[in-house]
């Protein structure tokens, strides 16, 4: 079962990882194609900016001359007179410049017929007389970048500038871009996919760690119901075969069985109030609680029991000093809180105590014992926050080895688990829950609990509870 599950386990990790790795890597390649396609269009509008730039530095520097009627050349009427462009005059000066940027320059007349160009051999590619950027085929591997501008006198065309850069401009930073980010994203998915993996693990942590506390918590659980279950089922067989038993073996019978059913019900309270912490069900009913009333009610409870094993069962509670002043004695063991969690917490803890103190009786043949409760008042040591109240529960019993005093608050912990209840654990009053719903409502209650022990000398049990419920 355990192979089942440790698979299963493994299969939803690997699962989680391809889902991290998958996810990330949509996200990474989105990412790079917006990068392409940013780099891509600032690198173009780059190029169209700078072919304007040209245009309109060549347009400034043209020669327009004015000539006669008779002269046909480049000509353009205009207010009755006829102007041409001097085209050696006025691209002369620019071709060094605009060979240095790679950068070619050709001018046509009014009619669309190329007069003048700075490449080695005219390309056929006809006139666009719009003032637009578009892209054009030389041949598979040779494209150029162009923009054509019509240049006019006024209202009258003179005729029109085309402007031309290769595309390779573009072409090889985008290439080299595209190249490190197929790299860059390769590398990325694969620190990723063990990043993933690695997260995964994490992520399932908590779920393995729940089943194993399911696993421990059945078998807990199992061995808690087995023995109860089996022996309640023997005396009823018993008093089912042997009708006519005697009524005093019978009468014993009968007890037995009620001891074990009080046992159970006492196992599924302790269960309920659990599952409904963990389901957070279980909230506190704030209101005022006299801390040292609800101890000396519970004492008078527990009484009778200390008295029947031989421990003297004692309360203390420590006044203020003088010079406080700030709390009235009247109210200053008052609490915010529920009283009724409050009862159990120190219910299940002088019971513990009490236990503990009989198996020292039993260890030494004594009839000695005691349990000592002390009550007392602890000044906050934060501005503007009201104090704590301190209740110490001590008893002289076997103690606890100090090696396991982490694990006493867990639910179904014993020193050594093959101790029945009968011979005493160290985790429980009756049901094995006690210590652990103990903890449970000293962190309901935004106290602490806290544990001090000696093999064979006692145990301390110190619950510190604020008495503001407001505290975090």
């Amino acid at each position: 079962m355990d192979n089942i599950f440790f698979h299963m386990f493994q299969k939803t990790r690997r699962r989680l990882a391809i889902w991290y790795t998958a996810v990330t890597a949509i996200l990474l390649l989105l990412f790079a194609t917006g990068v392409y396609f940013y780099v891509r269009t600032t690198l173009i509008d780059r190029i169209d900016d700078t072919l304007k730039h040209v245009i309109e530095v060549v347009k400034r520097s043209l020669v327009i001359e004015e000539i006669s009627q008779e002269n046909t050349y480049q000509e353009t009427i205009y207010q009755d007179k006829i102007y041409q462009v001097n085209l050696e005059a006025s691209f002369r000066k620019n071709i060094d410049a605009v060979e240095d940027d790679h950068i070619d320059l050709e001018w046509f007349n009014a009619n669309g017929k190329l007069e003048w160009s700075t490449f080695l051999q005219p390309i056929n590619i006809s006139l666009s007389p719009h003032n637009t950027a578009n892209t054009v085929h030389l041949s598979s591997e040779t494209l150029l970048r162009q923009v054509t501008k019509p240049i006019k006198l006024e209202d009258h065309l003179l005729g029109y500038l085309r402007v031309s850069h290769p595309w390779f401009e573009v072409t090889k930073p985008i290439r080299k871009l595209i190249i490190d980010l197929i790299l860059g994203i390769s590398i990325m998915v694969i620190c990723v996919g063990g990043i993933g993996w690695f997260l995964s693990g994490i992520a399932i942590q908590p779920v393995k760690n729940s089943y194993q506390s399911l696993k421990q918590f059945t078998a807990d659980i199992s061995h808690e119901l087995r023995n109860p279950i089996a022996t309640i089922q023997t005396n009823i067989q018993m008093a089912l075969t042997y009708p006519n038993t005697e009524s005093q073996l019978l009468q014993q019978q009968l007890k037995v069985v009620e001891r074990l059913t009080q046992r159970l019900g006492c196992l599924v309270n302790d269960l309920l109030f659990l599952a409904r912490w963990d389901s957070g069900i279980v909230q506190v009913n704030y209101q005022s609680v006299p801390l040292d009333a609800l101890l000396i009610e519970v004492i008078e409870e527990q009484r009778i029991i200390a008295e029947q094993k031989g421990i003297f069962l004692s309360l203390h509670l420590v006044e203020v000093d003088d010079q406080e002043e700030k709390i009235s004695t009247d109210d200053i063991f008052n609490i915010q809180g529920d009283w009724e969690q409050l009862a159990r917490l120190f219910t299940n803890l002088i019971s513990n105590a009490l236990q503990y103190t009989e198996l020292k009786q039993i260890q030494d043949n004594s009839r000695e014992g005691s349990v000592e409760i002390e009550l007392k008042y602890l000044d906050s040591v934060m501005q503007n926050r009201d104090g704590f109240l301190q209740v110490i529960v001590k008893d002289n019993g076997i103690g606890i080895p100090v090696e396991v005093l982490p694990n006493i608050f867990d639910r179904f912990y014993r020193v050594d688990p093959s101790r029945s209840q009968s011979n005493g654990g160290f985790n429980t009053t009756n049901t094995g829950l006690g210590l652990a719903i103990a903890k449970t409502i000293v962190d309901n209650h935004k106290g602490q609990i806290i544990v001090e022990s000696n093999l064979d000398r006692g145990t301390i049990f110190k619950v510190i509870l604020p008495i503001s419920s407001s505290f975090n």
